[in-house]
């Protein structure tokens, strides 16, 4: 007892308790600082470090020292009748107090108000706008805000905070799997990944983005990753009045990963007071290493180009080599090998034949995953011809997922392939109502007007893409085409400069050169693209040749695609620059070995 009764007395207790709620406060604000600046992991360590270890040295001289009007003594100094310990223990009271209003204040701070960004300034335009079409105008800014669904959500690409600018893959991964199990939710409104994506790095106001992705609520949050430790917040904003619903911290390893993804759609649920007629999603638990290599894999495959590809395909079979049963890098890894072989980087027999093996094996694994019976049907209908089997696939595939964005792009392609255009462009609009942003679905729909003939409606989609992603693959070359069919042929050249994939860039500019009466240039320019690209741009080069009335050599090379078994082959019922041969028998020809409809 005289122990304790000489604690209090020296006001022990009192130093113990102050250092205690100054050094929590002290770690908050620096927490918000460092995060914000993003300073390396080991800097808020070190702080955290200094402090626990000051705790014992404050005790310490509490206990041997005391404060007097001469300054700091130690107590054994000290006439027990002349000590002030009961003055100081007053003063220390009420900086306790104090210390103790400021750290709940912080706490209401922090759990209403924290995360509200300014307004953003409008951001210039990047690129020549126009009254978008309506054929592919879903904004909801035609809508009321009454319209919006009140449970429709965006999740925003979750901000990297790690002192390694490369886990940037990391953070982009986590907010796909996030929404995907989101998406899972019939009664929630998801926007797609690459609506959501769309503001990536840029200072955004909320509410203008809901807007523009016609949702109510807003899922953002940020990643902090460090060898197998993660730190991830997570917040949850109603648009409208950018009050927040629900936010939350998670430090965890790596292993927990699919946990935390499985609480912060809880949470979500929870907050958003929606009644599931189900049980909820869970997140799918593989192997922790496994995983992370597929996010990375994805990550780099949407970077494009080939040596995007060649890395995303390291990391797919990295990942296979960790979990030989994932099935989603199966998956993954099928439309990688697709798109190698169809931007002509892999030849086409030898990539067929490994995107069917990995796919087979996805749909093996996994029989309920939607997007692999879609991959697999893509295969069926535009490498392998197998209509009946192409239909069947995709049957399975909109069972499974029929608002999945992946899942309606292949039914639009493969009505297109067959001959349905206008039905085609409905799926493509059926994205487009519920996620206005979605890039393969804009471009989808722009390029099915131009197989319509609706040329300006066409070039206007083209245009409001480009708005959005002025380095969109292919997009100015498609513009320079319908250019040239409406004898625009200086504007055409002059939109080519735009196009970031070289090799549509020299397509175009082949075209455009002939349309320049400079057909000298064009033939020799002809003749190189012919030599590289042979293997794989037979179907490429048929158009070249049609649109300069060669019908001939056109069809010559039709016959070539057809050997090689190209994949642009099974899109010619739609092409709009064959359509000077579509009286020649030799058309109805290609047709019939094709199978497709007259």
């Amino acid at each position: 007892m005289q122990l304790l009764q000489e604690l209090q007395r020296r006001n022990v207790f009192r130093v113990a308790i102050g250092y205690v709620i100054s050094s929590w406060l002290l770690i908050q604000v620096a927490d918000l600082v460092l995060e914000n600046i993003g300073s390396p992991d080991w800097v808020m360590q070190s702080i955290m470090l200094v402090l626990a270890l000051g705790f014992p040295v404050a005790v310490f001289f509490s206990w041997a020292y005391e404060v007097t009007p001469e300054g700091l003594k130690r107590e054994s100094e000290i006439d027990r009748t002349q000590s002030i310990t009961h003055v100081t223990g007053r003063k220390l009271d009420r900086a306790i107090m104090a210390m103790l209003v400021v750290a709940l204040g912080y706490f209401i701070w922090e759990s209403r108000f924290a995360g509200n960004e300014p307004e953003a300034e409008p951001a210039p335009d990047r690129a020549r706008s126009a009254q978008a079409s309506p054929a592919v105008e879903a904004t909801p800014n035609a809508k009321s805000e009454a319209t919006l669904a009140s449970h429709s959500i965006a999740v925003l690409p979750f901000v990297n905070m790690s002192s390694d600018p490369e886990q940037e893959y990391f953070s982009d991964g986590l907010s796909e799997e996030l929404l995907n199990l989101l998406a899972k939710i019939p009664e929630l409104k998801v926007a797609s990944r690459s609506s959501a994506f769309q503001f990536k790095g840029e200072k955004i106001d909320l509410t203008e983005v809901a807007k523009k992705l016609n949702v109510a609520y807003v899922l953002e949050g940020s990643v902090r990753k460090a060898d197998n430790q993660l730190r991830i917040t997570a917040q949850l904003i109603k648009a409208g009045d950018g009050y927040h619903l629900w936010s939350e911290t998670y430090d965890r390893s790596l292993d927990n990963i699919f946990a935390i993804q499985d609480e912060i759609s809880a949470a979500v649920v929870s907050a958003l007071k929606i009644e599931l007629l189900g049980e909820a999603p869970k997140a799918v638990v593989v192997d922790p290493e496994a995983y992370a290599l597929v996010l990375k894999a994805r990550y780099l495959y949407d970077k494009w180009g080939k040596e995007s590809f060649a890395a995303a395909i390291e990391a797919y079979q990295q990942a296979l080599a960790v979990d030989p049963d994932y099935a989603e890098a199966w998956a993954g890894l099928s439309v990688t090998y697709l798109s190698q072989t169809q931007s002509g980087y892999l030849d086409g027999e030898e990539g067929l034949a490994l995107a069917r093996a990995a796919v087979d094996r996805a749909v093996e694994l996994d029989p309920e995953l939607a997007t692999a019976w879609s991959r697999l049907s893509l295969i069926q209908s535009v490498f392998e011809w197998d209509w009946v089997s192409a239909e069947q696939s995709l049957q399975t595939a909109m069972e499974l997922a029929p608002t999945d964005a992946r899942v309606l792009g292949a039914a639009g392609n493969l009505s297109n392939i067959m001959g349905r255009p206008e039905e085609a462009l409905a799926y493509y609009q059926r994205v487009l109502e519920d996620d206005p942003l979605d890039l393969i679905s804009l471009y989808n729909a722009a390029d099915m007007l131009h197989r319509q003939g609706r040329l300006q409606e066409s070039e206007i989609a083209f245009r409001k893409l480009l708005e959005l992603n002025p380095e969109d693959w292919g997009s100015h070359t498609q513009l320079a085409i319908i250019m040239l069919q409406e004898d625009r042929a200086q504007e055409a050249w002059e939109e080519l400069d735009r196009e970031v994939d070289p090799q549509q860039q020299e397509y175009g500019r082949i075209l455009a050169l002939f349309a320049l009466d400079r057909g000298v240039e064009a033939r020799q320019r002809l003749d190189r693209f012919i030599e590289k690209n042979q293997a794989w741009g037979a179907f490429l080069i048929a158009t070249i040749y049609a649109r300069n009335d060669d019908v001939d050599s056109a069809f010559a090379w039709l016959d070539r695609s057809y050997e090689q078994r190209d994949g642009w082959l099974p899109t010619i019922l739609n092409e709009p620059l064959f359509k000077n041969m579509h009286d020649d028998p030799r058309w109805a020809e290609q047709l019939d070995r094709l199978n497709l409809p007259q």
